[in-house]
């Protein structure tokens, strides 16, 4: 009997292309708000795409987008897909104290569940900025009522990672899963192989083969992410950017969504919820 496809778990980080964190130095966040959104156009071209290819995905929304565009957010639940949070200000966990991430993250879990009708399960930390010297985030989560987080990346990285952590879903606190994004390994290390910038840097081919190991060497989901503005060539340059900034940021734009398109072809996709709680045809826990 054929053996039936491993279910993949396809996230969006909602976020609008100057409130990256690596832009952070080049954008103050006072004028966030004068800077042209490109986020809704973006989003209404991610749902059309998924709509043609049948799959429901997970957004992890930022409150700041969510409280500006509630029509969005709605959009979003009315077509299938989990809304979850990204936080409310795109502050890194771990530049915020205790108390100020505890506000942060219920501020945006009532939001997002009042706009979107549904429960918000899922948090995602700005920049996979939970790790070894912020482990208290996790409490802060379970007490929110949060059941799950894709905050760590088990990686070594300039602006973020883990390497030591585990590669695959988790428990960190009482009824709270950790999710990692996706690592293959090889050569002793962890290697990332779940989207953003590496996604838009490698070869489709190379991305589509660690996928491909992790479903079948290690016969594990895979937890894959990118954001509204990847997909956004048009996007207003950032000047003064230095170059590994504006390399990291700008590479390969115009080519993200037709190699989604395939991505989305080549694997089966679900909500996070569906994967790893159980919500769906998935099913698959830690």
């Amino acid at each position: 009997m054929p053996v039936r496809p491993i279910t993949n778990a396809l996230t969006i980080d909602v976020e609008d292309y100057f409130q990256v964190s690596a832009l952070a130095p080049y954008i103050p966040r006072h004028e966030w708000p004068q800077r042209p959104c490109r986020v809704e156009r973006n989003v209404e071209r991610i749902l059309l795409m998924l709509d043609d290819s049948g799959v429901r995905a997970t957004f992890f929304t930022l409150g700041w987008i969510a409280e500006r565009y509630p029509q969005l957010v709605k959009r979003i639940a009315a077509a299938g897909h989990e809304v979850a949070s990204h936080g409310f200000g795109h502050e890194r966990a771990s530049d915020l104290s205790r108390a100020a991430f505890a506000a942060d993250i219920r501020r945006a879990k009532l939001l997002l569940e009042d706009i979107s009708g549904q429960r918000i399960r899922g948090y995602r930390a700005p920049s996979f900025s939970i790790g070894a010297d912020n482990l208290w985030a996790f409490e802060c989560l379970a007490e929110a009522g949060h059941q799950y987080s894709s905050s760590i990346y088990p990686i070594r990285h300039d602006h973020y990672g883990m390497p030591d952590a585990p590669r695959f879903a988790h428990r960190v606190q009482h009824g709270l899963l950790e999710l990692p994004v996706t690592t293959a390994r090889f050569l002793d290390r962890n290697w990332p192989a779940s989207g953003g910038g590496y996604f838009r840097l490698l070869p489709y081919a190379l991305s589509r083969w660690l996928l491909r190991q992790v479903n079948q060497r290690d016969g594990q989901p895979a937890i894959f992410y990118f954001h509204p503005w990847e997909i956004d060539a048009a996007q207003p340059r950032i000047p003064g950017l230095s170059f590994k900034t504006r390399f990291r940021h700008y590479v390969n734009l115009q080519h993200t969504e037709g190699r989604l398109r395939r991505l989305l072809a080549d694997f089966r996709w679900g909500r996070m919820d569906e994967v790893f709680l159980g919500a769906g045809s998935g099913g698959a826990t830690a």
